[in-house]
């Protein structure tokens, strides 16, 4: 008998171009609700594209591929806008907000899953109840109470404190949705650091913190991209202080100065929209892994 050399590569061999077409078919057809949604979301935002790198004839015209591509309309809206001062108002409304939310719900969400103590199914449905309020139902007591508080002589109302301070005192989706991750954690956890010696603030900061990353990464991005994109709030305090307007107040008001010039607009609403795709195709992995991680337990 030949032996066989083993040393001679084996060559693949490419399936006929009619297997090929069958399986591609057999491929679209099995995705095809998620390629029409996929279409149904990606147009608008290849329209919004196209339409920033025309020139201001182009967007008023049937045109749909730029010719000349035009770069310089992001350089223009810095010039006819303060888009950095807005850039800054948001970036310190979302960041200090987020800190907020997260410092304050973690405390809580542990006392509320973890720490025997009366009320704490009282306190827990004061939660529940607070997820299911509207916000429109505190905006006017909100306003009102801000508007009449004046430490020192200073006056909140006409800047972003009113809207970044209230996250510092917890959120009840956030509260609720850790709690739920913090009772899916293994109860022989809790009791082996206990037995080694570590207080409850120890463990919280050293044991809970660190095996519910991916709810705490979760739950800061959900704070981010709310404070993010936050109109109303920011819009009912500093409506009459240009100086603190972030940047969906800022769009708003940009769009009605240059609503002719949809090139500018247009734009303008992609450099709004970049950092929160930017940031979410980064926290991805943390952002579905905390989601999905988060039971229903209790």
């Amino acid at each position: 008998m030949t032996a066989i050399s083993t040393s001679t590569p084996l060559v693949r061999r490419r399936p006929p171009a009619a297997v090929r077409r069958k399986r591609l078919l057999l491929i679209v057809a099995n995705h095809s609700l998620l390629i029409a949604a996929a279409i149904a979301f990606l147009t608008p935002f290849a329209f919004i594209t196209l339409t920033a790198l025309m020139t201001n004839h182009q967007a008023l015209s049937p045109t749909i591929w730029p010719h000349p591509i035009r770069w310089s309309n992001f350089y223009d809206v810095f010039v006819k806008a303060p888009f950095w001062r807005w850039i800054l108002n948001t970036l310190q409304y979302s960041v200090l907000a987020t800190i907020g939310v997260v410092v304050s719900s973690v405390p809580v969400a542990y006392a509320l899953a973890r720490l025997q103590w009366r009320g704490r199914e009282l306190a827990f449905l004061v939660v529940l109840i607070a997820l299911m309020l509207p916000p429109q139902v505190t905006v006017v007591p909100l306003y009102v109470m801000w508007a009449k508080l004046h430490p020192f002589g200073y006056n909140f109302i006409g800047t972003l404190w009113p809207v970044i301070i209230p996250n510092w005192l917890g959120d009840a989706f956030s509260i609720f949705l850790l709690r739920q991750f913090f009772l899916t954690i293994p109860e022989e956890y809790f009791d082996a650091a206990r037995v080694d010696g570590c207080s409850e603030l120890r463990l919280l900061t050293t044991v809970v913190t660190r095996l519910a990353k991916p709810a705490i990464a979760a739950v800061a991005l959900f704070s981010f991209l709310y404070t993010f994109n936050d109109f109303f709030l920011p819009l009912l305090y500093t409506s009459e202080s240009p100086h603190h307007w972030v940047l969906s107040i800022g769009l708003s008001e940009f769009r009605s100065l240059h609503q002719v010039q949809w090139n500018l607009t247009m734009a303008a609403t992609l450099l709004v929209m970049a950092p929160v795709i930017v940031l979410f195709f980064l926290a991805q992995r943390a952002f579905v892994e905390g989601v999905t991680l988060t039971g229903v337990k209790g």
